[in-house]
């Protein structure tokens, strides 16, 4: 069942290593209160790009524990927050999921 994220900021990182994008998230997810909206494999490279939602000052605080975590483990390829996605935003943060 789909969770409805209306209204919730989007955090999203890309990292070049599969494992550091768990540890990154596993350190954003204890420290702030955000749940993860998805984990999409990179088809070309051993990466990934997550997402996390909440509310805005919980997102921009588990982004920076993921970047601060991430650095010494990989890559940081790239990474945004989005305050409050338009409806088209929505549907296109959606349309890799499970790709």
């Amino acid at each position: 069942m789909a969770k409805n994220y209306d209204g919730m900021a989007v955090g999203a990182f890309e990292l070049d290593n599969l494992v550091a994008c768990f540890v990154a998230l596993d350190a954003a997810s204890k420290a702030a209160n955000v749940t993860i909206q998805s984990v999409e494999r990179n088809r070309l490279k051993s990466g990934a790009c997550v997402k996390i939602r909440g509310s805005v000052s919980d997102v921009n605080a588990a982004m920076e524990v993921v970047l601060e975590t991430a650095k010494p483990l990989g890559k940081i390829v790239s990474h945004t927050v989005i305050a409050s996605p338009s409806a088209d935003t929505e549907v296109a943060l959606k349309m890799t999921i499970n790709k």
